[in-house]
């Protein structure tokens, strides 16, 4: 009997003592996280922690409160914390089962920094029962921090280019205009000794006779005749004052030598030249008499009822339709530029008779960067006030001299503060420096540089906008365009990417090496690590802290 009793109680007094007890140490087994190994993304290391309380563990009057913390040699950072409660405990926390235990979820997100590369990730617990508090064991539930993301690929991107405007052939026009009387189509000497015509047969002439500067490649000859009077009349007229124009200017052309071809056409009844008079004058009724055109398309029609305006009928016969007599001689030809060599030799010789447009291209023409810098350095002294010369200057600076850089950059937005070459290329300096959201701001306003969407892709790297940067970067070859298809884990396009930049740098082969690593190719791993160490000694040590490079610790000796 008293043995049957003793059992019963033993039992009793065990449990009333583990009621009473301390909360133990929590195994990692009871934890996950995803992703299994920590990632920085857009400049954050975030994660997701599942949790388990096992059963009969979480005391019924006790709180928790689990604080997630990213441990790594000489510093921390620790997350938001979450508590829970026991089924006894007042209160709005998450209540855990004493007898069937729980489970739970739990989100952080730490900044990133470079020490992080190296780290662990901890959770501490803090318990209270009662009037006590006290801790438990932390319990390592990863590791972290792969930060491929945070490769500075972005100081070899291209920053983006001032063009210049030159045209070798620049294609003109000279013009002139012979009137005639109503109803008349012969050419009046009045007309001919007119200034714009002396004017037209003086060019004419300075074009064909040097070959050199110029190409004259056809004279027009347009006659016209004013819509009043009837089309048959004005057929004849119109078709007359053509003939009688293009012999005039034949035999100008026969008296100064010159041979090119004279085009000739007529318009018998040039209502188009009539609406765009009207439109500029500012006579009566004129929003009437525009009407009228818009709404009947027959010539005979449309003369019929702007006569019917009586009012302003007049005032068109007077100001309106004696312009509409005329015929229009038009020259055309090419402005021929100088050519490289002739560019080269001016600068050379006498800059001066250079413009901006000439000493820009002159610029493109050299491989040497030492002349190059000389043509911009020339063209900002002759053209202060030109954003591209300081611009471009920049642009070079910017694979080897940020601070140099930068400051040409500035220089050209303080000539032009919207162009989208400067803010494409200040975004660029400030992704270079981290500051995201004011490159954010830049590149707002960079559409139309010339790689404005390699500069894009770039900042959608830093926001973690993996699949929008590959979108930006399209077939763009370089460390950066990689690097995002290798984040959106499109390693055989990376690689691709990789093998075509055209000038591939440590960055180029240590994102091969993480391709290797990613598709579980040694040999890739050993060949690429090998060449970073070869390049960049400091960076090779680096990779052996990579967790990129956990499972090849051999192959990055």
């Amino acid at each position: 009997m008293i043995k049957k009793l003793y059992l019963p109680l033993v039992a009793l007094l065990v449990l009333a003592f583990s009621s009473c007890g301390k909360m133990g140490e929590l195994s990692p087994e009871y934890f996950t996280t995803n992703p299994e190994v920590l990632e920085a993304i857009g400049g954050k290391v975030p994660v997701t922690i599942t949790g388990k309380f096992p059963e009969k563990y979480f005391k019924k009057n006790a709180t928790v409160e689990v604080t997630p913390v990213l441990r790594w040699e000489g510093g921390e950072a620790k997350g938001q914390p979450a508590s829970f409660q026991g089924e006894k405990v007042q209160g709005n926390d998450q209540a855990i089962s004493y007898k069937a235990g729980g489970t739970y979820t739990m989100k952080a997100s730490f900044d990133y920094v470079p020490e992080m590369a190296k780290s662990e990730l901890y959770l501490d617990f803090k318990i209270k029962k009662g009037k006590k508090t006290y801790t438990i064991p932390s319990v390592k539930i990863a590791d972290g921090v792969i930060a491929t993301s945070e490769l500075p690929t972005v100081s070899s991107a291209n920053a983006a280019y001032g063009a210049d405007a030159f045209e070798r052939i620049i294609k003109q026009a000279k013009e002139a205009q012979i009137m005639f009387l109503i109803q008349q189509a012969n050419l009046r000497s009045s007309e001919l000794k007119a200034e714009g015509m002396k004017d037209f047969h003086k060019q004419v002439a300075i074009v064909a006779g040097d070959a050199k500067n110029y190409k004259l490649n056809k004279i027009e000859v347009s006659a016209y005749a004013s819509p009043d009077g009837g089309l048959e009349l004005n057929e004849g007229l119109a078709e007359r004052r053509q003939e009688n124009t293009a012999k005039y200017m034949n035999q100008q052309l026969k008296k100064g030598k010159i041979e090119t071809n004279v085009d000739t056409k007529y318009t018998a009844q040039d209502w188009e030249g009539f609406q765009e008079l009207v439109s500029k004058s500012n006579i009566q009724d004129k929003d009437l008499i525009l009407r009228v055109l818009s709404m009947y398309q027959d010539p005979e029609q449309r003369e019929t009822e702007i006569k019917n305006i009586s009012s302003v009928y007049k005032t068109l016969a007077d100001e309106i339709l004696p312009q509409l007599r005329r015929a229009r001689l038009t020259a055309n030809y090419d402005v021929i530029g100088r050519s490289d060599e002739e560019l080269n030799a001016a600068f050379d010789s006498d800059a001066s008779v250079l413009n901006v447009e000439e000493l820009l291209y002159t610029a493109t023409l050299t491989n040497d960067n030492a002349r190059k810098e000389a043509i911009y350095k020339k063209t900002i002294e002759m053209y202060p006030n030109d954003y591209r010369a300081y611009n471009n200057l920049g642009m070079m600076a910017y694979a080897t001299d940020k601070a140099k850089a930068t400051e040409y950059f500035k220089q050209a937005a303080s000539k032009n503060a919207n162009a989208p070459e400067v803010n494409t290329n200040l975004g660029l300096i400030e992704l270079n420096n981290g500051n995201v959201a004011n490159a954010e701001t830049y590149l707002a306003k960079s559409t139309g540089a010339n790689t404005a969407d390699e500069a894009l892709g770039n900042l959608y790297i830093k926001q973690g906008e993996y699949d929008k940067a590959v979108a930006a970067f399209g077939d763009t070859k370089s460390n950066s365009a990689a690097l995002a298809q290798i984040l959106a884990k499109d390693y055989n396009k990376a690689k691709s990417t990789l093998t075509a930049v055209k000038n591939a740098d440590v960055y180029t082969d240590y994102l091969m090496a993480i391709v290797g690593a990613r598709t579980n190719n040694a040999d890739l791993v050993k060949t690429s690590m090998a060449k970073v160490a070869q390049k960049d000694a400091t960076l090779a040590a680096k990779a052996a802290n990579d967790r990129e490079f956990a499972k090849y610790a051999n192959e990055i000796k």
